[in-house]
């Protein structure tokens, strides 16, 4: 019998290294090369930072009113305990938090002490969670309401400094003490210039004592909440005390918006607070360079009673009014905000137009030669107040801007290729060459086993 010589051959590569081949070389034939991984960019500016740790002072009312059982069939109090329980489980590692009360101590008989009547029940810091809830479950409805008071003495509680600091009051009622009036309070400390923030959430449902916490939280910018419930009251102080841990390290600068583009204040990368009234356009510029990339981001917060259907529109446009780039958010109900942003790309080389226009906006020239052109963005909304809603001061606004390196094109290479049909198509022929290449492969593979 004659002896079987078996002779060991080299294969051809697997499939997926096939594959990568053949693709390499479809791409080198329609003149382009396999698409880059983009770098992460280095940003041109980096916005201002503080290494403050957000804070957070709770007041909560302690008054009488608060035993009123009308929320679910529970008393205001009793939903206000639960909630502020959840609220401290849910806290980050890294806040500060304190709790002041109201209204705590002194019963309705004694006027004269019950009208001085706040006092911390948790000092602002680090929170020892134990501690904080068992401070809040020994809380009875006793006596009257200085609100005005108790935001005077959260402002000290909070201290000075860079970062925003937020103050929560959960209230069922008006001040019944005043003076001092607690919407003259939030007004002299939204003039310090303190960085304050007072959001307030109103338990009962009446118009007076919405007009005050309404009051007091357009002074400041913060914003009204009426809660008709134990899980909306937790969610939207969660959400209040997680914006300040979100946003803190960013100190929003106070701008003033243009009505026209040609007398715009001129933006660096950074974080900016504004007021616009209902309907209102707002115009800033942003110098980018060419190989440089916008990036901007605008949040409208309706912090008082709201039309349904309205929406917020921020454009990017050159300095003729040609716009460039638009992003847009909608809504039909009332919401903590609306927020949207835009991305756009410097062209290589600027069009000749950049450099000067109608409108009077000029495009500057750097050291090195390179003409930067103005990007003019335009802040509209299309919000429309409830009857008897104030229109002044303004909506709440939060401009973020930044400028970076443009991120390579994903279409880089020529004809377009890595979108599209193209690439469509040239995946679809590699596919099919390589599967009728591996077919003949195997053919012959068998033929060369039956062979041998």
């Amino acid at each position: 019998m004659r002896p079987v010589t078996i002779t060991k051959r080299r294969w051809p590569a697997r499939p997926a290294a096939l594959l990568t081949a053949l693709l390499t070389v479809a791409f080198s034939v329609l003149g382009g090369d396999l698409p880059a991984q983009a770098d992460d960019p280095t940003p041109a500016t980096s916005a201002p930072t503080t290494t403050e740790a957000p804070k957070v002072d709770l007041i909560l009312d302690v008054s009488g009113s608060m035993a009123t059982a009308d929320i679910e069939g529970r008393s205001r109090i009793s939903v206000a305990q639960q909630s502020i329980d959840e609220v401290i489980d849910a806290l980050p590692p890294e806040a500060e938090f304190g709790i002041r009360t109201l209204g705590a101590t002194y019963p309705v008989s004694d006027k004269t002490d019950g009208c001085k009547d706040t006092k911390v029940l948790y000092p602002v810091g680090k929170t020892d969670k134990v501690e904080a809830k068992t401070a809040v479950a020994t809380l009875r409805p006793t006596g009257w309401t200085p609100i005005g008071l108790a935001l005077q003495g959260a402002a000290q509680d909070l201290g000075t400094g860079q970062a925003t600091r937020r103050v929560v009051l959960i209230t069922d009622g008006e001040d019944d003490c005043a003076p001092p009036d607690p919407c003259d309070v939030a007004r002299q400390l939204a003039a310090q210039g303190t960085h304050l923030v007072v959001d307030t959430l109103g338990l009962a449902h009446d118009d007076q004592v919405r007009q005050q916490l309404l009051c007091i939280a357009n002074a400041t910018g913060g914003t009204y909440t009426d809660v008709h419930t134990q899980q909306q009251l937790s969610q939207r102080v969660q959400q209040l005390v997680k914006k300040s841990d979100t946003s803190y390290r960013a100190t929003p600068a106070e701008i003033t918006g243009s009505d026209s583009c040609a007398g715009a204040p001129l933006l660096t990368p950074g974080v900016y607070a504004d007021r616009e009234k209902f309907s209102e356009h707002r115009y800033y510029r942003v110098s980018v360079k060419p190989g440089q990339e916008l990036r901007a981001s605008v949040s409208v917060t309706p912090d008082r009673a709201v039309a349904r259907d309205y929406g917020v529109l921020l454009q990017a446009a050159d300095a003729s009014g040609q716009e460039l780039v638009r992003g847009s958010d909608a809504g039909s109900g009332r919401t903590d905000v609306a927020s949207t942003g835009v991305r756009w790309s410097a062209a290589d080389s600027p069009s000749a137009g950049a450099t000067a226009t109608p409108t009077g906006a000029v495009s500057g020239t750097a050291a090195d030669g390179t003409v930067s052109q103005i990007v003019c963005l335009t802040v509209s909304n299309s919000f429309a107040g409830q009857p008897g809603v104030q229109t002044d001061p303004g909506l709440p606004v939060e401009l973020t801007v930044d400028v970076v390196k443009a991120s390579p094109a994903p279409a880089g290479p020529a004809l377009g290729l890595g979108r599209g049909w193209i690439m469509l198509l040239v995946l679809t022929g590699a596919g099919l060459v390589t599967g009728l290449l591996w077919g003949w492969i195997a053919r012959w593979r068998i033929s060369v086993w039956r062979e041998n």
